[in-house]
């Protein structure tokens, strides 16, 4: 919605009226890449459990909670290794054939090095431009897990034909490895490219829970985001204090942190 006017003034005992007039929410076409570095076989915090299974569940669970929102979204499929390659290049919104998609993904167990985004810029620009003539719009879910590796491209800063998600899966900072860095890198690569609001979020602590808590958030649909920092959910409950037992306090307070 946006806001389209103004009538009344509150300064003089009105309550200002606003009118909104309705706009458009296009359905989505979402291309999920995820890193297939041997990094991303890392076990998580559950025993035998690798960040490349948690993706794979994390993924499922988006596309079944993203259609049952609206049916009329669509998924494809890549890969990044050192550059971008199709998984399956095809927009579907078939259950099925995402669950062979997933099953299909596999990671190497050799560190392929640096990663260049450049060629999934290209695939997702040449998908947008199909997209928008169906007036649909696209979104890349970049699902990232290297450490100390530092994805680079080479893109036009005045080109953004479509929005960039980011979820990075890192170990802890150590004195082999740099996620800071990485993810600084990653925010410069969705502020580069992002057509709409793109949201980062990163863990490190290796629990699949809450790579789909994350995963959860970016459900939001881009034209309907407010700005990342001013998005306070999910909003875990803490328990009232002595004062509300008491009967002091009726609201339940909430911690923002995250």
């Amino acid at each position: 919605m946006k806001m389209e006017g103004i009538e009344g003034d509150a300064t003089v005992g009105g309550a200002g009226r606003y009118i909104l007039n309705p706009t458009r929410i296009n359905s989505e076409d979402i291309i999920f890449c995820v890193d297939v570095d041997a990094e991303s076989l890392v076990e998580m915090k559950t025993a035998g459990v690798t960040r490349l299974d948690s993706i794979k569940q994390a993924i499922l669970l988006f596309v079944n909670s993203k259609l049952s929102i609206n049916p009329d979204h669509r998924f494809a499929f890549a890969t990044l290794s050192k550059t971008a390659s199709w998984l399956r290049k095809e927009f579907s919104s078939d259950v099925e054939s995402t669950i062979a998609a997933v099953r299909a993904l596999s990671a190497t167990t050799v560190t392929t090095g640096q990663a260049d985004l450049t060629n999934l810029f290209r695939l997702a620009a040449h998908e947008a431009k199909k997209s928008r003539a169906q007036n649909r719009i696209l979104r890349v879910i970049l699902i990232y897990c290297r450490s100390s590796i530092r994805p680079h491209h080479q893109w036009p800063v005045n080109q953004k034909l479509f929005t960039l998600d980011v979820m990075y899966l890192h170990d802890k900072p150590g004195p082999d490895n740099c996620p800071q860095a990485v993810y600084d890198a990653l925010v410069d690569a969705l502020e580069h490219v992002s057509e709409y609001e793109g949201y980062i979020h990163e863990s490190g602590h290796g629990l699949p829970r809450t790579l789909f808590r994350f995963m959860s958030m970016l459900l939001s649909h881009p034209q309907q985001r407010c700005p990342q920092d001013d998005c306070d959910i999910p909003k875990p409950l803490m328990k009232k204090s002595a004062e509300s037992a008491n009967g002091e306090d009726n609201n339940v307070h909430v911690s923002t942190s995250r």
